[in-house]
This record gives structure tokens, sequence and C-alpha cells, in this order.
């Protein structure tokens, strides 16, 4: 069913506030995909806190009208066919994290002989930047997520400390070494 150009506007104007809070934007190709498996799919997207939404390729146009992505080649050229996005609002790579780990759960139902991919990735935005199909799932995927560079932050934080008392802990430990030597001499000897 059509929509009328009040519905527009508010599709447009919410696709636009979506572009502007994400901080990575995955277009996807769904094409050949049975409802099951994206039913599936965007039930994993959300429960990494990620927005999908099949949206019309006029509409996404009219939403990066005068923006930077509206110039960008890359990411234009990609919205032809069907198209779903996946906006991801706090980690920049969940959204690919999930895309690919779902592919390659279901990678016997999705990849057939002689035909071309399922659920392949179009492009990204990452900052600004457009990365290609390849990329999202090369690149972005790989990075890691906002727990893991937590993680390491605090492992590096922590090393430090955990360095210092194990220096001042060591004398102390060398001597308890001496004592039960020297114990285990007098007793063998």
């Amino acid at each position: 069913m059509p929509m009328n150009p009040t519905e527009k506007a508010a599709a447009v104007a919410t696709l636009k506030e979506n572009f502007d809070k994400a901080v990575a934007t995955v277009l996807v190709d769904y094409r050949g995909v049975t409802v099951e498996h994206i039913t599936e799919l965007r039930t994993e997207f959300r429960k990494a806190g990620i927005e999908y939404r099949v949206v019309k390729n006029n509409l996404v146009k009219k939403a990066i009208a005068g923006t930077d992505l509206e110039n960008a080649e890359g990411f234009t050229s990609q919205l032809t066919g069907m198209t779903g996005i996946a906006w991801s609002y706090e980690d920049p790579s969940s959204a690919a994290k999930v895309l690919k780990n779902f592919r390659e759960a279901k990678k016997d139902v999705l990849k057939k002989k002689d035909q071309p991919e399922k659920l392949a990735a179009k492009c990204a935005v990452l900052d600004g930047q457009v990365l290609a199909g390849k990329q999202v799932e090369t690149t972005l995927a790989s990075m890691p997520g906002k727990d893991e560079v937590r993680a390491m932050l605090l492992a590096t934080l922590m090393a430090p400390a955990q360095s210092l008392v194990a220096q001042l802990a060591a004398p102390a430990q060398r001597f308890a070494f001496v004592l039960d030597a020297r114990k285990r001499q007098q007793e063998a000897g």
C-alpha cells in the first residue's frame, strides 16, 4: 500500500534521526532469505541492541539528502534492490558481528551452490567512512566490542599495580623459600 506524503515525511525524519544517532550502520541484502530466517536475524539484532528495518531505497536517499552520505558513491550505489538497514547505537561492530555470526550459523541453508550469497552486507558506515561489503565482515566484525575494549583497558590499568604488589611480596616470598629449604635440610641431615 503506497504511503501518503505525511507518512513519507515522518518515515524520512525517522530515518534521518537513525542515521544521525547511529555509531555504525550496515546495509544488508536480504534477497532470497526466508521469513523464518529474517525473523531469527531480527531477534538476534534486538538482543544486541541493534535496530533493523527494511526500508525503501528512495526514502533512504531522501533521508541522507544534504549529508556527507549523499555524495558517498560507495553508499548510494548500494541503494538498489532489497535493502535492510541495521543501526548500531552503542557498539560499532555489533551489527557486523551479529550478521557474520548468523550467516556462519546458517551457512548450510543460506549458501547454495551456483547462487549468490544470501544475507550479504552491502556496505557499512562507520564514523562517516563507507566500508565495502567484504570489509564489513573482515574489518568491522573483527573489531573488539565495547565490553572487550573496557576489559583490555582495565587490564592495562591494573598491570602496574599487580606488578608493584608482586615486587613488594617477592622478598618475603624468597625468605619463606629459604626458611623452607633450611628446614628440609635439617630434617634430612
